[in-house]
């Protein structure tokens, strides 16, 4: 070819017609070629699995949220008790889609679909974690979260569904473990809520929880700090925000000991909702 120009592929020497008898001659039924149908149905059987265990997890995300949503107001709420109880039902139905992913899992390295449910699981570990706070005032454990996460076959069809010989043995049960980054993450996020919950509270006119929660949140932060950068990086990530929502925290419990008797308690909201957004702005956050 002259300068300039396109050089021939190699195999553009071939003629059409020689490719095609070539394709043609290919034996369907040979040894290689059966091997290569076992990896496509393999692969996308894989990613049919992956992709489940996505909307599961975007199911377990927008209910854990509403349980989030749900538990705010807790504290403006005649009846605290009847809103834990709504949220507790609102869980079991987020366990009843991760035991739909438990399911999906029997058999499989959990590894390999962790992407997929790890949003789920991080924002359900943020739900269970706020609730738990509201009842104890403490955080709950991984192990307490894991341990509700054990799931038997209790439905009726999946009971029918059993063979005679299997009567007498114990039904089959499935898990599915949170996995410490997945509690890191969640924990992280909780403490934004927490931070929500010290303005609402303060509204309602509780001047003891932001206190409560300050406590609470440096607790976290402390131990976050002792992670460091030695943790993974959506950890390391977040420990910035947390310290916005500490700082936020412990800004509204400054004005409630300096200038609480100043502020009538129905306009401590506001001052606390406009200084937030100073330190928002501030920090290029907003």
């Amino acid at each position: 070819s002259g300068s300039g120009g396109f050089r021939k592929r190699k195999h553009d020497n071939f003629p059409h017609g020689q490719r095609r008898e070539e394709k043609e001659n290919v034996n369907p039924s040979s040894a290689l070629m059966m091997s290569f149908k076992s990896f496509q149905l393999e692969l996308d059987t894989r990613h049919d699995k992956y992709e489940r265990l996505v909307k599961l997890s975007r199911d377990i995300t927008i209910e854990s949220k509403r349980t989030i949503f749900l538990l705010h107001r807790f504290t403006s709420a005649p009846n605290g008790e009847e809103i834990l109880n709504e949220s507790e039902a609102k869980l079991d139905a987020v366990r009843r889609k991760i035991k739909q992913v438990a399911q999906e899992l029997i058999g499989e390295d959990m590894y390999q679909f962790h992407r997929a449910i790890s949003p789920g699981l991080q924002e359900y570990v943020e739900a269970v974690s706020f609730q738990y706070f509201i009842k104890t005032r403490s955080l709950v454990s991984v192990e307490e979260i894991n341990n509700q996460l054990i799931f038997t076959a209790e439905d009726r069809e999946e009971i029918t569904n059993k063979t005679s010989d299997s009567q007498d043995k114990q039904p089959p049960t499935w898990s599915l473990k949170v996995t410490p980054v997945d509690y890191l993450l969640g924990v992280a996020d909780l403490t934004g809520e927490l931070m929500r919950l010290c303005i609402s509270s303060v509204g309602n006119g509780d001047i003891d929880t932001p206190f409560e929660l300050s406590q609470f949140l440096r607790q976290i932060y402390d131990g976050f700090t002792f992670i460091g950068n030695t943790g993974p990086y959506e950890v390391s990530k977040k420990l910035y925000t947390l310290k916005q929502s500490l700082a936020k925290v412990e800004n509204a419990c400054y004005t409630l000991k300096v200038r609480g008797s100043e502020i009538p308690k129905h306009m401590l909201a506001d001052v606390f909702s406009t200084k937030t957004e100073l330190i928002d702005q501030e920090e290029g956050l907003s």
